[in-house]
């Protein structure tokens, strides 16, 4: 019950902050170069013309009433028409969302997964090989953009080596789309048994991944063994080593007690790894959501735009509300 009532009151917090994200990203929308009016109506266009485009999406409006009528939108589901695709930004989305789900998810993944065991051991085994070679990629991670790494990636295992596909999206062009489940193509392709789908499906997968994972993991890597570190060095530990405990059981307490601060960056990586899919999707031509947002940026496109900085707010809302509620487990002392 006191899990339940913690995260109700963690929930009711959402409201006011989509609320106040959706008003600065209208207004600031709005501040971008380039009139959609212009741009639909077409360069050749009269004045007239562009007059009645501006009235059919409502921008002859004063700003407070056009947002008034996008919240009504919004909160009936309609997050307006995209006048560049011609479809429902909801149908869009739809369409996008899980192509940047199971990029970002993967690299999470691993990133974890690769991330907290690599910090334990560059911890434990102090001022050795590991620790000298994690500075040097601490280093370059921090000073690599993530596009660029991208196309370093892509000259080296495409066109040098050949070894993985090029930026040409999630499949490759013959191999069959497998049946829609989730929208994500390795699963449904192994929910379909389709094993060429699959195998293209992965392959297309290692190089976006590794190349948000090389940039974001150092993050989980550096907090772990600093934290760990620390740890070893408390006051319990060396009561648990002056009781003869065995080295994994004060190991193990170790890691415990380093759990909450690990746990916040990890929610940092994930929304970390939400901005570095907005390029690494451009540069792989990946067709999710991230390059949705930037090609909304360049053709003045509102509605895609609104959508996604909402969508982006709201990914990162609910990943820290999930870091909140790790906390509550992990942590007891937030239960008194």
């Amino acid at each position: 019950m006191r899990f339940l009532r913690y995260s109700l009151r963690r929930l009711v917090f959402l409201v006011p902050q989509l609320v106040a994200v959706s008003l600065i990203v209208f207004f600031l929308v709005r501040l971008l170069p380039g009139d959609p009016a212009y741009l639909i109506a077409g360069q050749f266009a009269t004045k007239e013309r562009v007059e009645e485009v501006r009235r059919d999406l409502g921008l002859d409006q004063p700003l407070p009433v056009q947002y008034v009528t996008y919240v009504g939108r919004v909160l009936r589901g309609d997050l307006g028409r995209s006048w560049r695709t011609s479809q429902s930004v909801v149908e869009d989305i739809r369409s996008r969302l899980p192509a940047t789900l199971e990029l970002i998810l993967s690299a999470g993944l691993i990133s974890v997964l690769l991330g907290i065991p690599i910090g334990v051991y560059t911890a434990v085994k102090r001022r050795g090989v590991g620790d000298k070679v994690l500075f040097v990629y601490g280093m370059l991670s921090g000073s690599i953009p993530d596009f660029w790494l991208g196309l370093i990636l892509i000259f080296v295992f495409f066109s040098l080596l050949g070894w993985l596909p090029g930026p040409i999206g999630r499949l490759d062009p013959i191999a069959e789309t497998p049946a829609t489940v989730t929208g994500m193509y390795t699963i449904d392709a192994l929910i379909d048994g389709n094993w060429d789908s699959f195998v293209s499906a992965l392959q297309h997968l290692v190089l976006p991944v590794a190349t948000l994972v090389l940039v974001y993991m150092t993050l989980i890597i550096k907090n772990t063994r600093s934290t760990v570190e620390e740890m070893l060095r408390s006051d319990f530990v060396e009561h648990a080593r002056a009781l003869g405990l065995p080295r994994s059981k004060q190991l193990r307490y170790a890691l415990h007690n380093a759990l909450p601060p690990v746990v916040t960056v990890i929610g940092i990586v994930f929304w970390f790894l939400l901005g570095g899919a907005v390029l690494v999707e451009t540069v792989f031509a990946w067709g999710g959501l991230g390059q949705y947002g930037v090609e909304a940026v360049i053709y003045s496109d509102y509605a895609p735009l609104q959508a996604f900085v909402l969508l982006a707010a709201l990914f990162t809302l609910v990943v820290f509300l999930l870091v909140d509620l790790a906390y509550f487990t992990i942590d007891p002392r937030i239960k008194t």
